[in-house]
């Protein structure tokens, strides 16, 4: 078997990695910080029960969870990160109360010693750990106690009506009575008190809190530790380790190849590709992807917006019928909505075209999935909206509302329709290529690759199914970054990757066998730490120290084969010139090679800026992550969507010449757009706050005091030159999507040749195409 090697190593890989990551899985459900089954003090008064903190936990779910500031360093960037904001604000109150107790003034005026000996008293008093295992008790003092109920009264006011916090409210875009009911923000109480103290609460027999001592902050002695430090040198070592050897192997391989000369066919092989009704029909998946982004980027305007203005949208009180927390919420699942639909909808439009045959009752399958979709849109859209309101039981919620996770915000019954309704897609894509998979060609091990990857697009996703209501914050966590990572970053990629592959060996711009190894080979290399690397998203979610140190050299492991990008981009930049019939295809390359690029700067440069983990330990949760969020997520998997979507619409009118001005406006608006929007806002707003977090502490960096000064205020208006340019770059897009359609994008010459998905051409020669075979009959 010409591949044996590479899928025995694929196999290796993917079955070792999987083994670790299950593994810590169960280590992080046996460690996870206890959730008491009291909390009481020591005079016997019960503040919450264990039922009552998860019930918090559902409150915060409900009122958008991490799309409103964030607990655990995870979530939006506008509110603070609540577990730190709860810790600093306990703290600060039992040191005032001792400070007037016994010297008659607050904390802040004390003299240097007497703050010093406050501040040894009170790291004694808060890290430790007084939950008992034997009762569930978690027995407070009194003097925590009432800092406790402090707090208490301090989140009261900021989620129910306080006037006296309407200027907090609006510095952190939270609208007023956005959790009208007093029983509903004692639970929200319990669960952020929960939270903060296993911020600062020592494992039992160790040194450090459940968090790894995140986040930092002096007061209560919350400072990196040994590990974190150690395995950030241990990861930076081995990513210099991989680079060496990957470009010592890459330099042998090409020492070995002979320069084949230029075997690019003189007419585009495409030209005899006869559409099938099925692939006629993904026609609107693609228009809908249109759509999407367009309503994406302008939700995305809002939401940056409501870091300046808190409440309103250029003076219009906007956040009355759409809060941050809406708005957000729709920006970032948008973005996984039209991205996946973009890539769904390549696998459907390719698999006819692989197998050269059209399965009875495909079009119906297809036009099925597209009205499933449009419900799930649908559906999620007006949950997540309603959830807000505060109207749902929490229960309900959980099913039909907001379930508060990042990305994977949608309800359960959303979720599970939309988990059939990939396996929906997994049956149309199996039935599609399998004649193709039958018949032996070199084409076979790339198809096998193909349908293994969308086997576990469909699979992985059923992850996020393994959270419940009531289930532990670290576990959900574990969960949610299976579907992230592993589903977004992971299979996703690689599916694309072959997808890409087939189109250029089908146009003849690549020899099979050289594309199918360098496919294997890439992907063996991208999940050999890509798998075990999605411990890197779990340091401070109350995981054992174990995950620090495999989630800290793995994820070191994931930059090192994008160091080799830039070549892949020079390749790509190649076929655009290698017959003058290329060209009619240049736009969807030049995608492709603004893939490579943002993979090497925002998924491998912004994304190692922030993974070590003392670099996340100040900068998670601060604005240093949207940076690799936008740059990673937009720049490689936006940016690889829509040039797959321009593929399929190329080859649903083959023979046609495009009007390709706005895709050269859409192309450098894109690009030039999302560097702006990183290099005058965004970037410059997480290295000062992350400045802030070593100087003071991640409350600080997250503060109201610190995000509104004048200076960052400027610099998120900053952000407007990169919105503009970006939303002239999707206008153009959707522009053109929709001149196919109208005849604006087509040239006057070839507009009665064959309307868009016709399946017919003029200019089509007389022979057929075997889509298995590659060649001409």
């Amino acid at each position: 078997m010409r591949y044996a090697g590479l899928w025995v190593a694929l196999l290796v890989v993917v079955g070792a990695s999987f083994s670790v990551l299950s593994y810590y899985g169960y280590e992080i459900y046996q460690k996870a910080p206890p959730i008491p089954e009291r909390v009481v003090t020591t005079d016997g008064q019960v503040l919450w029960t264990a039922q009552q903190i998860r019930d918090g936990q559902n409150v915060w779910q409900s009122m958008g969870g991490q799309e409103v500031g964030s607990v655990w360093g995870h979530g939006a960037y506008v509110a603070p990160d609540w577990s730190a904001d709860r810790l600093h604000r306990e703290a600060v109150t039992i040191l005032d109360q001792w400070a007037q107790a016994e010297q008659a003034q607050t904390y802040g005026k004390l003299p240097p010693a007497a703050q010093a000996s406050l501040r040894q008293r009170l790291r004694d008093e808060m890290r430790t750990n007084t939950y008992d295992p034997t009762t569930g008790d978690l027995v407070i003092s009194p003097v925590r106690a009432a800092a406790v109920r402090a707090v208490n009264q301090h989140y009261d006011g900021l989620f129910g009506g306080g006037p006296e916090l309407a200027k907090l409210r609006a510095a952190y875009a939270i609208p007023t009575n956005s959790v009208p009911s007093d029983e509903r923000r004692h639970l929200l109480n319990g669960f952020f008190f929960w939270a903060a103290w296993t911020c600062v609460t020592n494992r039992p027999g160790e040194a450090i809190s459940y968090t790894n001592n995140w986040p930092a902050d002096d007061l209560v002695g919350n400072h990196p530790t040994g590990s974190i430090v150690l395995w950030s040198g241990v990861s930076v070592i081995l990513l210099l380790a991989g680079i060496g050897a990957l470009t010592w192997y890459f330099a042998v391989q090409r020492s070995k190849e002979v320069e084949p000369g230029n075997h690019t066919p003189a007419a585009d092989p495409l030209l005899a590709l006869k559409l099938t009704p099925s692939m006629r029909a993904t026609l609107k998946y693609f228009w809908v992807v249109a759509a999407l982004i367009v309503l994406q980027v302008l939700l995305g305007a809002v939401t940056a917006h409501y870091g300046v203005e808190g409440e309103g949208f250029y003076g219009i009180p906007l956040a009355q019928w759409l809060p941050y927390a809406v708005t957000r919420t729709w920006h970032t699942q948008l973005g996984i909505f039209w991205i996946a639909t973009a890539w769904l909808a390549t696998g459907l439009f390719l698999a006819p075209a692989v197998s050269g045959k059209e399965p009875r009752l495909q079009r119906a399958g297809v036009n099925f999935l597209f009205v499933c979709l449009l419900t799930i849109v649908g559906g999620t859209l007006f949950g997540t909206w309603y959830a807000t309101r505060q109207k749902m039981g929490l229960t309900t919620n959980f099913w039909f509302g907001h379930q508060g996770y990042e990305y994977v915000d949608l309800g359960r019954f959303w979720q599970i329709f939309l988990f059939v309704g990939l396996f929906v897609w997994l049956g149309l894509m199996g039935r599609g290529l399998w004649p193709a998979l039958r018949e032996r060609s070199d084409q076979r091990p790339m198809l096998g690759l193909f349908l293994i990857a969308s086997i576990a697009i469909a699979l992985f996703y059923g992850a996020g199914l393994m959270v419940g209501r009531h289930t532990h914050l670290a576990m959900a966590e574990y969960w949610r970054w299976w579907v992230v990572h592993l589903w977004v970053e992971g299979f996703f990629e690689v599916f694309a990757t072959v997808a890409i592959a087939f189109l250029f060996t089908r146009m003849g711009l690549l020899r099979v066998k050289t594309a199918t190894s360098a496919v294997l080979f890439s992907t063996v290399i991208f999940l050999s730490g890509g798998i075990i690397g999605t411990m890197h998203h779990l340091y401070f979610t109350g995981t054992p120290t174990a995950v620090l140190a495999f989630g800290s050299v793995f994820s070191a492991l994931e930059v090192v084969p994008l160091t080799l990008i830039g070549y892949e981009a020079y390749e790509n930049l190649k076929l655009t010139r290698a017959r003058p019939w290329v060209t009619a295809y240049k736009w969807p390359i030049y995608f492709f090679v603004a893939v490579a690029f943002w993979n090497m700067v925002g998924a491998g440069l912004f994304g190692f800026l922030i993974n070590p983990p003392i670099a996340l330990y100040y900068m998670q949760g601060l604005n240093t992550t949207p940076v690799h969020g936008h740059t990673a997520l937009f720049g490689v998997y936006g940016m690889l969507g829509i040039g797959l979507t321009l593929f399929c619409l190329r080859a649903m009118s083959l023979g046609r010449t495009w009007r390709t001005r706005p895709l050269a406006v859409a192309f450098w608006s894109f690009n030039i757009g999302l560097v702006a929007m990183v290099v005058l806002s965004m970037l410059p707003i997480g290295l000062m706050q992350t400045w802030a977090s070593i100087e003071h502490g991640m409350w600080h960096a997250r503060s109201a005091e610190f995000m509104q000064q004048p200076i960052l205020q400027n610099l998120r208006w900053m952000r407007v030159v990169g919105d503009v340019i970006f939303a002239v770059g999707v206008l153009a897009l959707a522009y053109f999507v929709a001149g196919l359609k109208l005849g604006w994008s087509i040239e006057p010459q070839d507009q009665g040749d064959v309307a868009i998905a016709g399946g017919t051409t003029g200019l089509r020669p007389a022979t057929t195409w075997s889509p298995v075979r590659g060649d001409r009959a």
